[in-house]
């Protein structure tokens, strides 16, 4: 029976030296993971930063998105009216764009938009009213 025991503490030590290992080994691991994640984490916040500096900061596909871009489009275009001196065509087309930048700016909340848009759109309407000369090449 003392030979038994003997033995059964003989073969107990390599077990707990090999738990011992296998602990160990999982330790490192664990270790390592962790350095892994952090490191991943870290990675993924610096390609989140990139996104965030290059995705546009307006909304796409909404009723304000598509009277943005058309307003900026017939702002441009009674720009080149105007310059092309057609300026009837041209100053609508442009009052109509400052009109479609306020109410932009009223969906956004941006004072500057309103307050920029109202400015402009309201000398142009007051051009458009001190000059009715500019109708009379369209209508007569």
């Amino acid at each position: 029976m003392t030979k038994e025991l003997e033995n059964e503490e003989f073969v107990e030590a390599p077990e707990s030296t090999k738990m011992h290992n296998i602990t160990s080994k999982a330790g490192r691991l664990a270790m390592e993971l962790s350095i892994e994640k952090k490191r991943l984490v870290q990675e993924l916040e610096e390609l989140q930063g990139e996104y965030d500096d290059i995705k546009p900061l307006t909304p796409t596909g909404t009723r304000d998105w598509y009277v943005k871009w058309g307003s900026m489009i017939l702002g441009v275009l009674g720009i080149f009216l105007i310059s092309a001196e057609i300026y009837l065509l041209g100053q609508i087309a442009y009052l109509i764009s400052a009109i479609g930048w306020i109410y932009v700016g009223m969906q956004w909340g941006d004072r500057a938009i309103m307050i920029g848009s109202a400015i402009s759109g309201t000398a142009v309407a007051m051009f458009l009213i001190d000059n009715p000369e500019l109708y009379s090449r369209y209508f007569s």
